[in-house]
This record gives structure tokens, C-alpha cells and sequence, in this order.
């Protein structure tokens, strides 16, 4: 049948967090290429985040309207795609198959790279040559039969079993992190597999791997090769995300007076309490990191000046009704600090699960820029880079960081007598205009005997 083809305008969308404008990263089509709705099309950074934009329209890229590196304001052109009238079939049947189950629209607030992004040239069975079995065995409906080899027709069990995944960037999401999608419990309509239940298989993954990045020793081993040094010289320029924490920690340096004093203490007990809470309730997972989180929790009860802001304008120091509690997580696109929200009103296990499930986002680069904002005090675990202390800067405008060391075994006279014990460094950076030495030292001892003593915390529970 004769379809007809419009060209509709994609637009850069409005980022939310009063975010004006953002920088084009990478494109991940060409003039030329075949794309369907929800389909990856460019990477964006903004002031907050990088962004991956599906597009809204399906059909044949007719023009991209800038090039990588352009800096584009809300409501400006991104891409022309010419769309196919809804009328034909096979696109009909594509935007029932997306209002079955395919998700939010925007997937992408985060920090990685789209990797493994294919293009594909318009050409008259691009949409049957880009369908990959794993939908046609599932959602797509008969068709005439096509020459060549035959295979097996599958078990009437078997189909009835598969997973049903409307949506390739869904596909694309779970295929980046290794996952079985016929191990996830599916919550969309008539079983269909959504963004949120891949999401929730990437965070229960990134939970069973929380240990492991609090596991602070260095890892030993044949060191790996090399790189080449690279003489030449270049200039990068200073945008988007690394521009705005360049701004941040410049103004933290040029307004906040800080100063930071630091404690060894010996983490044998908390150690054994970690892992007697896994062994008598696994299916908490309860890390150290929690754990640590929950003693700050204490820390700040006792020491309120310390969970506090100044407000320059008006003079004042702003002492904060609620805590969130941001904490450092690493990711492949670098450091980023997700903030738990009134984490003060959580338990130990609350704890444990909004830390798992904000450190799965962040891995997977879908935390939302207000997921990254509104903190009033920070965590850090620089100890997973094998380091002991640091004089880390304060995350404006908050008053106080905690910082955790590597946690190594070292002598340590117990009762007289040498021993070796599970070693960690404390450091504790704060604001010295909203507290002295006093109240900061006093803050930072509670928490020594926290880590030393964890039965401590429950005089104060």
C-alpha cells in the first residue's frame, strides 16, 4: 500500500530541574537511518547529568539539526524524522505493541555511555530485517511463511513462558547488564516485561554486590601493562557536568572555611556485626555502608549543628528539620553523590535497601537530577580507591562530610597486648562557621565508638 511520509521535529525536551539547556554529546543515528519510537537517538549533558533522548516518532531520519558539541536551549530542533502514515500495518501495529508496555519516555538521567547502538539504512524490510527473534517469537503476529531453512517449531510451553519484551530500548537495557529476562517477574499488562522491572533486576543485582565496595582492601595481583603516554597537548573544554561540579567545588573552596580532623579506630566489631546481621537476616542486606549510614544518623541526633547550611544573604546558619543523606557512589562516567531523603526517619533496613537501590541507578545511569540534589550531609567511602584519609571538599552548601579510610589489618594493642585488629581511618571535614572544633571532634568520637562499640547505638536507638 502506499504510505505516506511527514516530517515531524523533535525538540529538545525540558529536563526538569529548572535545567535551561544542554550540550549534544553524541549522536547515535545518520541521516538515513530507520528509527522506531522510543529508540535511542543522542546523548545530551547537561548542568546535572548526561541524558540519552529516545525519540518520539518512528520512521527515517531527515535532518539532525546540530552537531555534536552544540550547545542547544529547550525547544530548540534536535532531529526531523519522516513518519510513516499510521495507516500502514506494520506501524500500526508497532505503537499498539508501545502503548502495551514500552515505559516512560525519557530513559536517561545518568552516567554512562550508550555502547553497542546499531544504525540501520531505510530500506524496504528494514523493520522485518530489525526485528530480532526474540519479538517475533513472542509478540509478533503470523506471517506468510519465507523461503529458506525451517526450524523447529517450539513447545506450546515454551512460548507461553517467553519473556514478553515490547520495547528494544527495554531489550537494549537488559542485554548492557548481562541480565536473563526470562529470570524477571514481569508487571506490565497481559506479562509484559516494563523499564522499571529491568530496573529493579539491576538494582537486586547491584545489592548483592554492595560488600564488595566496601570491601576497602587494595586488590593485589600482576599489575596490568602500561598506557602509552601520550605527549601531545590539547584543551578540553570545561562543560556540562564536569563544568558544574568545577563551579560547586570552586564556590565550596571560596565560601566555606572548612577544616577537618581525623580518628583511626578499629572496625573488628563492626566487621563482626555486619556479619552476624547477614548471617541472621540475609534478606535485609545490611552492608557496612548502612550500617555506617545508621551511626551517622545517631552522630547528627546528638549534633544537629551539623547537619546545617549558611545562608550568606541573610546571615544565618539554617539548622535542617530532616536529613538527606547523600553518599558517594563510583560509576563509569566518575563520581556522583545520589541522596537518600530523610534517611533520619529510616530504620537500618530501610537504609540498606534505598542505598542498594540508588547505588543500582546510578551504575545503570538512570538517576533523575533530583536524585542528585538537596543534601545536608555526606558519606564517602574514598577507602574503596585503597587510600586511608583524605581532606575531602565539602559538598556545598552543607556543613560537614564523613569520610571513611580502607579497612586493613594493623597492630593494635588490646588489653595490653599486641594484636591485630580490622584498622580504618575516620575523617571528619566541617564548616567552621557553623560549629567549632568541639562539637566536630565530639561528633566524630561518638562515631569511633559506633565503629569500635556498635552496641553503643542502641542507648541512643
Amino acid at each position: 500500500m502506499t504510505t505516506t511520509v511527514t516530517g515531524q521535529v523533535f525538540r529538545l525536551p525540558d529536563l526538569g530541574e529548572g535545567l535551561t539547556e544542554a550540550e549534544i554529546i553524541d549522536w547515535k543515528v545518520a541521516v538515513g537511518d530507520v528509527v522506531e519510537v522510543d529508540q535511542i537517538v543522542l546523548e545530551v549533558e547537561t548542568a546535572k547529568a548526561a541524558v540519552e533522548l529516545p525519540v518520539p516518532y518512528a520512521g527515517t531520519v531527515l535532518r539532525l539539526h546540530a552537531a555534536a558539541g552544540t550547545v542547544l536551549s529547550v525547544g530548540e530542533p534536535l532531529i526531523e524524522v519522516g513518519t510513516a502514515d499510521m495507516t500502514d500495518p506494520a506501524a500500526a501495529r508497532y505503537r499498539e505493541e508501545e502503548q502495551a508496555g514500552s515505559g516512560n519516555v525519557l530513559i536517561g538521567y545518568g552516567t554512562g555511555h550508550g555502547t553497542g547502538t546499531r544504525r540501520r539504512r531505510a530500506r524496504p524490510t528494514a523493520r522485518a530485517t530489525e526485528t530480532s527473534a526474540e519479538t517475533t517469537a513472542v509478540v509478533a503476529p503470523a506471517t506468510a511463511p519465507q523461503p529458506g531453512p525451517v526450524t523447529a517449531p517450539q513447545p506450546a510451553a515454551a512460548v507461553r513462558h517467553a519473556p514478553r519484551v515490547i520495547s528494544p530500548l527495554v531489550r537494549k537495557l537488559a542485554r548492557d547488564h548481562g541480565l536473563d529476562l526470562t529470570a524477571i517477574t514481569p508487571t506490565g499488562p497481559r506479562g509484559v516485561i516494563l523499564r522499571r522491572d529491568v530496573e529493579q533486576a539491576i538494582a537486586t543485582t547491584a545489592g548483592k554486590t554492595a560488600e564488595t565496595a566496601m570491601d576497602t582492601t587494595p586488590k593485589t595481583g600482576p599489575e596490568t601493562a602500561p598506557k602509552t603516554l601520550s605527549l601531545e597537548g590539547e584543551r578540553i573544554p570545561l562543560r556540562g557536568l564536569r563544568r558544574a561540579v568545577a563551579d560547586k567545588l570552586t564556590r565550596s573552596r571560596t565560601e566555606i572555611p572548612d577544616a577537618t580532623t581525623w580518628v583511626d579506630v578499629d572496625a573488628t566489631a563492626l566487621l563482626a556485626t555486619k556479619d552476624e546481621l547477614k548471617r541472621a537476616r540475609p534478606d535485609l542486606g545490611i552492608g557496612l555502608l548502612a550500617i555506617l549510614a545508621r551511626i551517622c544518623m545517631s552522630g547528627l541526633r546528638r549534633f544537629p549543628e551539623l547537619n546545617s547550611s549558611v545562608d550568606v544573604e541573610r546571615a544565618e546558619i539554617v539548622r535542617h528539620g530532616h536529613v538527606n543523606l547523600g553518599f558517594a557512589a563510583q560509576t563509569d562516567r566518575g563520581l556522583v553523590v545520589p541522596v537518600v531523603r530523610d534517611a533520619h526517619l529510616m530504620t537500618t533496613a530501610e537504609l540498606a535497601a534505598e542505598l542498594t537501590r540508588l547505588t543500582g541507578l546510578a551504575r545503570a545511569g538512570r538517576l533523575p537530577p533530583a536524585a542528585l540534589t538537596g543534601g545536608t550531609f555526606t558519606l564517602n567511602n574514598y577507602g574503596v580507591f585503597g587510600v586511608d584519609g583524605s581532606t575531602p571538599i565539602i559538598n556545598h552548601p552543607e556543613a560537614a562530610l564523613l569520610g571513611v579510610g580502607r579497612i586493613i589489618d594493623r597492630p593494635w594493642v588490646v588489653d595490653g597486648a599486641v594484636v591485630p585488629r580490622k584498622i580504618t581511618q575516620l575523617s571528619f571535614t566541617f564548616d567552621h562557621r557553623v560549629c567549632d572544633g568541639g562539637a566536630a571532634g565530639g561528633f566524630l568520637r561518638y562515631v569511633a565508638d559506633c565503629v569500635e562499640r556498635p552496641s553503643v547505638l542502641l542507648a541512643h536507638a
